[in-house]
């Protein structure tokens, strides 16, 4: 899955085994570089160690061996006595050659190992040398594009290891801390080992923890869209308020867009790269494909533009004339979400109408994770597309959880599934509890909590209404004869009030709702509806609505 699909509630408490491990300096007898991983699994792809050009490092002896550490970090990373040699600061070692993890491995055959200074190593934690292994994590990845580093790409589209790793080939990748830690510590090179918890990204679908892996795929560069697209943000008004800086600050850090997937099914990506000069055309429409096709075009005739009907489709390089097949990639599945505000409003067929739709005045979902997903894909391309919003007004809401606070799942055995509760809690309570959620925060949900609700608004709400039906049946009220309309400055005082009332809350009930508010407009109905009408006037009135017709 791409960054983007990585939603912060996508981070969860992990613990894994973490190792230190000792590179030995080729230009230093028994001295040794001390670096902390928390993923083992990359030590084969290591190709570059990286320490902070400002930060004091020590050099300490222990056990026979010598170590560079950070001074900081000395105390926490360290066991046991040590004699403190010397101090140098960072800069210091940038440069200096050391002896690979593994360079026993076809893989690694005649990689060069080397210091590189990086001001983004700190010394809270570990020992303010950082592992690089640009095939195997983000930011290694981009200071191998600055450092000129060798890359090692160690494992497949199924997190199994490849060939040339030697007896990890075949392997799961979550499977090899243990393995890997035995082979160091065979070597000579682990320095000690211990189980870690910390934050770590694990798959919204299935719960599995995710690990790095370098391809090559299609992507939108975001740069020239990243101004832009905070402009319109800010023309868009958002309910709850906060969800514009959190828009803002996704906006500020995002990455290029990874807009290809590895998969059969999806939106098919228009590209058409040619195999014999490299020349890359995008098709802009059916019309563009027909136009330009120069086989296939039969069999894809009449069907959507999915696989395998697209695929036969070949158009001729526009710079040498020889035939092309469309990219095997599909698209992310936000690319196709993105375009809503123009795939179903007739864009390419009737402007007009488009014209007459556009922008729309509510999008709403979820806020969690949509900040830099559906809300994120509408706002990039509407405005790439028009430099303005999709949008005039974002409601967005909290997620819900058991009445514990606890994120419902089947495996955990605290899922409640809609049909069970529609039958059991009834619709009108659950309605009534999402309607007066506040959006900002988490909803729980279960039996005792729709029950609250029940007991103090459904029923009362219920019962006011019975109490009505009952004597207007026995009286044969009915609201539209003449006789039944008396003039307000005839009416109680009682009457008068609860009309006034009742115009009071009309007014507020729209202003909230005017205002996505939907909250507040929830909570004013229940205040009327139990303290004014049922405990006030209903109560007060009871003596009246059992006289009969003439008394009354």
């Amino acid at each position: 899955i791409s960054e983007h699909e990585i939603v912060t509630e996508g981070y969860q408490d992990r613990t894994h085994y973490s190792i230190f491990v000792a590179f030995p300096l080729l230009d230093e007898e028994g001295a040794h570089l001390l670096i902390w991983t928390t993923t083992p699994w990359t030590m084969v792809a290591n190709v570059a160690a990286a320490v902070h050009p400002e930060i004091d490092y020590i050099h300490v002896r222990q056990g026979g061996k010598t170590y560079y550490v950070a001074k900081e970090a000395a105390k926490s990373a360290l066991r046991g006595e040590y004699e403190v040699l010397g101090e140098v600061k960072g800069a210091d070692l940038v440069g200096r050659r050391y002896r690979g993890p593994f360079d026993e491995l076809p893989a690694a055959a005649g990689v060069e190992h080397r210091v590189i200074p990086w001001e983004d190593v700190g010394a809270e934690e570990g020992t303010g040398i950082v592992h690089i292994a640009p095939g195997a994590g983000k930011e290694d990845f981009q200071l191998s594009r600055v450092n000129d580093l060798a890359v090692i790409a160690p494992i497949d589209e199924f997190g199994v290891y490849i060939d040339g790793f030697g007896d990890l080939s075949g392997l799961y990748v979550h499977e090899v801390a243990m393995p890997i830690a035995n082979n160091l510590k065979d070597k000579g090179l682990l320095y000690r080992g211990e189980q870690y918890k910390h934050r770590y990204p694990v798959c919204w679908r299935c719960g599995t923890d995710l690990v790095f892996r370098l391809v090559d795929e299609w992507f939108i560069s975001m740069d020239p869209l990243r101004e832009p697209m905070k402009e319109v943000t800010r023309q868009v008004t958002w309910y709850p308020s906060f969800g514009e800086d959190r828009e803002l600050d996704w906006l500020a850090h995002m990455d290029d867009w990874m807009i290809s997937k590895k998969r059969y099914w999806g939106l098919a990506l228009p590209i058409y790269e040619c195999q014999a000069c490299g020349t890359v055309d995008v098709i802009g429409s059916k019309e563009e494909l027909r136009e330009r096709a120069v086989a296939g075009w039969e069999e894809f005739d009449g069907h959507s533009p999915h696989r395998p009907y697209v695929d036969a489709v070949q158009i001729a390089c526009r710079a040498c004339g020889e035939p092309v097949s469309r990219i095997r990639d599909v698209g992310n599945p936000w690319l196709d979400a993105g375009i809503v505000a123009f795939s179903t409003l007739k864009y390419r067929h009737d402007r007009d109408y488009w014209n007459e739709w556009y922008p729309a005045d509510l999008i709403s979902e979820s806020f969690p994770g949509q900040f830099r997903n559906w809300f994120y894909s509408v706002i990039a391309q509407s405005t790439a597309l028009t430099g303005r919003p999709a949008f005039r007004n974002v409601f967005s809401y909290a997620l819900m959880r058991d009445e514990k606070g606890e994120e419902m799942h089947k495996s955990k055995g605290n899922a409640i599934w809609f049909d069970d509760a529609a039958e059991e809690y009834g619709v009108d309570v659950m309605r009534w509890l999402f309607a007066r959620a506040n959006p900002d925060s988490n909803l729980n949900f279960g039996p005792h909590i729709t029950d609250d609700v029940r007991r103090q608004f459904i029923l009362p709400l219920w019962n006011s209404y019975a109490f009505f039906a009952t004597y207007a049946e026995i009286d044969r009220f009915d609201p539209m004869d003449p006789a039944a309309q008396i003039p307000l400055v005839n009416r109680t005082l009682l009457d008068r009030w609860i009309i006034s009332q009742l115009h009071l809350l009309i007014a507020e009930v729209r202003a909230a709702l005017d205002g996505y508010d939907p909250d507040r407009a929830a909570k004013a109905i229940e205040r009327f509806t139990i303290e004014e009408l049922s405990n006030w006037y209903i109560r007060r009135n009871r003596r009246r609505f059992w006289k009969s017709e003439s008394d009354a």
